[in-house]
């Protein structure tokens, strides 16, 4: 399927020169992603990108730059309700496996299974509930593993005023 629309991100501000980059996902590898694959986590509402940012600590928040963006991607495929994710083969325990903890114990997380068989059938992304503390059925993300700056897989930062960092030096 195709996604059109705005999605936001609460970004550690160290990577806010890079808003697009999905490095930060690579390094220790997240829920839909094994490390060393770069993944853009995006929420597709402004609460849900906090919540997600805040991890279910209510009243603690680490500093963060939100950001919106602009997103026109093909090659999508909509994992959020029952039928989706029966329509795949896709099971909801292993999108909501406890991924962290399979890392702690050495393991392969299941929802990393996830990524590779998607991928390897030509998708570039899912869009899927939120498993952040606190979350909703209103609460949901889109996870992009391929993306660029031009059609069918776009992705732009709203920026006008050009207020991100162009760079690290901006935190030294």
């Amino acid at each position: 399927m195709r996604f059109a629309g705005i999605c936001y991100r609460a970004h550690d501000p160290r990577w806010s020169f890079q808003p697009i980059s999905g490095e930060g996902a690579a390094i220790r590898g997240a829920r839909f992603n094994p490390k060393g694959v770069p993944t853009l986590y995006l929420a597709l509402d402004i609460m849900t990108a906090v919540k997600e940012a805040n991890q279910g600590f209510a009243h603690r928040i680490d500093p963060c730059v939100l950001c919106s963006y602009e997103i026109d991607c093909d090659d999508i495929v909509d994992l959020r309700t029952t039928q989706g994710q029966a329509d795949t083969g896709i099971r909801f325990e292993d999108m909501a496996c406890a991924w962290m903890d399979f890392l702690a114990d050495g393991k392969r997380p299941p929802s990393w299974s996830i990524h590779d068989r998607l991928v390897t059938e030509g998708k570039f992304g899912i869009l899927v509930p939120s498993f952040a503390p606190g979350a909703d059925t209103s609460d949901q993300n889109l996870v992009l593993w391929s993306w660029g700056e031009v059609l069918p897989h776009q992705v732009k930062v709203i920026d006008p005023g050009r207020r991100l960092p162009r760079n690290q030096l901006s935190w030294s």
